[in-house]
């Protein structure tokens, strides 16, 4: 069963959160610059060792964002895209489950929208926010 967070508890939550993010993006770009390598390593003189290397490093790089992942998710959210720094807070609204959303860059969660909709339906929180939970 889902943690469902208050925008009050979300925002308390968002710091801890956007340590987390940030820390899984550090780790893709680790995995993305050993993959690099290691492609590059294919084009040139094959070296057997090297590449040997290189595989290690990618497979613990490729483990630690395995492990990013899961510490930011453990914290009740869910990443929808690394690349466009996504994460969804699940709420309800009066009794329907809906997402608190947040994109990189946004200081404070302002936006919902339903769980069937993604980042283009979404809608400013109103004044009041006695429907969320």
């Amino acid at each position: 069963m889902p943690t469902y967070f208050t925008i009050q508890e979300a925002n308390a939550a968002l710091p801890n959160v956007i340590q987390k993010f940030k820390a899984l993006q550090r780790q893709r770009a680790e995995v993305q610059k050993i993959e690099a390598q290691l492609n590059s390593q294919m084009g040139m003189s094959f070296n057997l060792g090297d590449y040997a290397t290189l595989k290690k490093q990618l497979n613990s790089a490729v483990t630690k964002f395995y492990v990013a992942v899961e510490e930011l998710e453990n914290s009740g959210v869910i990443l929808k895209s690394i690349e466009e720094g996504l994460l969804d807070f699940p709420s309800k609204r009066f009794d329907e489950d809906v997402w608190l959303c947040w994109k990189e860059g946004e200081t404070e969660i302002k936006f919902w929208h339903e769980k069937d909709v993604g980042f283009m339906g979404r809608k400013p929180l109103s004044v009041s926010d006695e429907s969320l939970v």
